[in-house]
């Protein structure tokens, strides 16, 4: 029997349990033998729950205990998390996790401890929930140069996205009906300023080429910028707005950028709605594939977790490879991206095209006062030269 301990019993903590319990048959046999939580860290208590004899309030308990052989971080935020995982670790236990923020910050070094000790630390669940990426990354994509690496990887602001395309609604009233429903938290910064995007691509690109990506590097938008009328023009161009995390291959680096795009119907994640996630993956032999599912979410999240802690139980005497090193990869300047740009401005026609050129036009009802454009293709650093002259820009979203 193998003993775990799992920090944390909120929402994905506590599916972590329900998982192991209701599938515990299957589980087994997957794993090899049983494996039976031993503690649950956390500081609050738990009267009647059927786990309550389980819970303890000193993570000491569990580092010390040579009974515990993986341990499950489930908290979020990078401390205590990480001071809990290297513990782990160096007390030679196997770690595995869903926090993407730890991930991000600290994955590398994570790895390089586990790799030295012999010991596995695995974040399937990190990126995309219940989506297997992180594993078929590391596993079944390792012939392939990925050139390009897309998603949509943030549930709550593609339902906002959803509801603001099919009704007509503005930001604030699909935030607040988002909060509502449990989709938004109460302060939802990290998801509609890009910041849960921006660690999830850093995350992937990290994976794809090797080395640490800093989030902090990445060229981050939100969509506290998209408007009702945004989406009126979206809908006459036949597009859906969408807020993407991507990272393109450059030479011998990458470019990465979070921001607002515009989808046509020939995209793979033109379809993905509500709060669905999806990964769009291109390789240079492999061509085109995508990873869509329920990318967050109490049982989908747990369910990948609990696969890493199977595939744990499975190499528990062995290393499982991660190709993740601490070395930092110099991302390019996402300003070397080429792509058109939808502007919306109160500047003239002929203001217009002085400045970029030939331009297509975009009407949608309604809407008067202000000129809507898309440009050629052009790279970042020329759209920002031809929108300093141009000035007056009321809003600019790429289209892909």
């Amino acid at each position: 029997m193998v003993k775990i301990a799992v920090l944390g019993y909120g929402t994905i903590g506590s599916g972590v349990v329900e998982v192991l319990e209701k599938n515990r048959t299957v589980i087994t046999k997957r794993a090899g033998e049983e494996i039976a939580v031993k503690y649950i860290l956390d500081l609050r208590e738990f009267p009647g729950d059927p786990y309550e004899d389980r819970i303890v309030h000193d993570y000491e308990v569990i580092r010390k205990d040579p009974e515990i052989s993986v341990v499950v971080e489930a908290m979020g935020g990078v401390e205590p998390a990480f001071t809990f995982a290297k513990g782990a670790i160096l007390a030679g236990k196997h770690f595995a996790t869903s926090n993407k923020a730890l991930i991000a910050k600290h994955g590398a070094e994570l790895i390089a401890m586990a790799r030295e000790s012999g010991l596995n630390c695995l974040f399937g669940a990190s990126v995309g929930g219940g989506i297997p990426i992180i594993r078929p990354l590391n596993c079944c994509l390792t012939a392939d140069v990925i050139e390009e690496i897309s998603g949509i990887l943030n549930g709550t602001t593609n339902y906002m996205m959803t509801k603001m395309s099919e009704e007509g609604a503005d930001f604030d009233d699909v935030l607040k009906d988002a909060q509502q429903k449990g989709f938004a938290e109460a302060d939802p910064t990290a998801d509609i300023e890009g910041h849960d995007a921006c660690r999830k691509i850093a995350i992937l690109t990290s994976l794809v080429c090797g080395q640490q990506v800093d989030f902090e590097e990445i060229h981050t938008e939100g969509i506290t910028k998209i408007t009702a009328t945004d989406m009126k023009y979206a809908r006459a161009m036949g597009r859906k707005i969408r807020l993407l995390g991507a990272s393109y291959k450059t030479g011998d680096s990458y470019c990465a950028i979070v921001a607002p795009y515009m989808l046509d119907d020939t995209n793979p994640l033109y379809g993905v709605n509500g709060v669905f996630n999806a990964v769009f993956v291109r390789g240079n032999m492999l061509g085109d594939a995508m990873f869509y599912g329920s990318g967050a979410g109490k049982l989908p999240t747990a369910s990948a977790v609990v696969a890493d802690i199977i595939d744990i139980v499975r190499h528990k005497d062995e290393h499982i490879p991660l190709e993740w090193r601490p070395e930092k990869l110099d991302l390019l300047d996402y300003r070397q991206l080429s792509g058109r740009y939808f502007i919306r401005t109160a500047k003239s026609v002929s203001e217009i095209e002085k400045v970029f050129g030939s331009v297509s036009y975009v009407k949608a009802e309604g809407i008067v006062g202000e000129t809507a454009f898309v440009t050629d293709v052009m790279d970042g650093y020329a759209y920002e030269q031809a929108a300093e002259r141009l000035g007056g820009i009321l809003q600019c979203i790429r289209v892909k």
